[in-house]
């Protein structure tokens, strides 16, 4: 899975020159967080986020009038306010390895740029609908996660021993731990019975961490202290 076909091409944006009004405006007309900036020839100079915009508005404890703060902020122009330094990645990067990035710089979105053109937008929420659609699985599936030695030919036996069954797996992600010498791969397959697949999967030396069948639907807990 690529950049591209996850981020939002054509992005809402602002100039430099555009007032802190018109940009608070923007956001929630648009319902954004994030608005690159983009000079007159659609090429990115910055990137100016919510919590930018509130930072510069007026606080509780301002010592202006009523009257001076509209004033101010008219004033204001985005380019006072926006990013300058901005990391970036191109629109034909893996998915995982934009994700890395955001990770890595605790940043919530990446601007996708072609050359200084700015082409779209990824954010935290594109990447978390990736995984979601990476780890989704069609009704009557089993969700299966195992552990498996950190070793050549685990997947392929594993594989191999879905297929016998009479199994098809639809999806599968795989993680290795950084100290430990197992694997833990998370799939959805479909066309097997839980306890045939558990049993057949001991045979081989598989350890069968957790199955449950695809379709149960998980609701949120609600805790308020009002």
């Amino acid at each position: 899975m690529l950049v591209r076909e996850r981020m939002t091409a054509q992005p809402v944006v602002v100039h430099p020159d555009t007032s802190f009004g018109d940009a608070m405006d923007l956001l929630r007309a648009k319902k954004v967080r994030r608005l690159p900036v983009v000079d007159d020839k659609g090429a990115l100079v910055g990137i100016v986020v919510e919590k930018d915009l509130l930072r510069a508005g007026p606080s509780a404890a301002t010592t202006l009038s009523f009257y001076e703060i509209p004033a101010l902020l008219a004033k204001l122009k985005i380019k006072e306010i926006m990013t300058k330094r901005v990391i970036t990645v191109e629109e034909d990067w893996p998915v995982e390895e934009a994700a890395r990035v955001m990770v890595e710089h605790k940043i919530g979105c990446l601007p996708i740029v072609r050359g200084n053109q700015l082409v779209g937008i990824i954010t935290e929420t594109d990447i978390f609908r990736a995984m979601t659609l990476a780890l989704g699985g069609e009704a009557h599936s089993l969700r299966v996660m195992v552990r498996v030695p950190d070793t050549k030919g685990e997947l392929a036996k594993l594989s191999s021993q879905i297929a016998q069954l009479g199994g098809d797996i639809r999806s599968l992600v795989t993680l290795v731990g950084k100290e430990s010498k197992q694997g833990e791969i998370t799939m959805k397959v479909l066309g097997v019975k839980r306890d045939e697949l558990v049993s057949a999967l001991g045979k081989i030396g598989v350890q069968v961490v957790d199955v449950r069948e695809v379709g149960t639907k998980y609701e949120p807990k609600l805790i308020s202290s009002h």
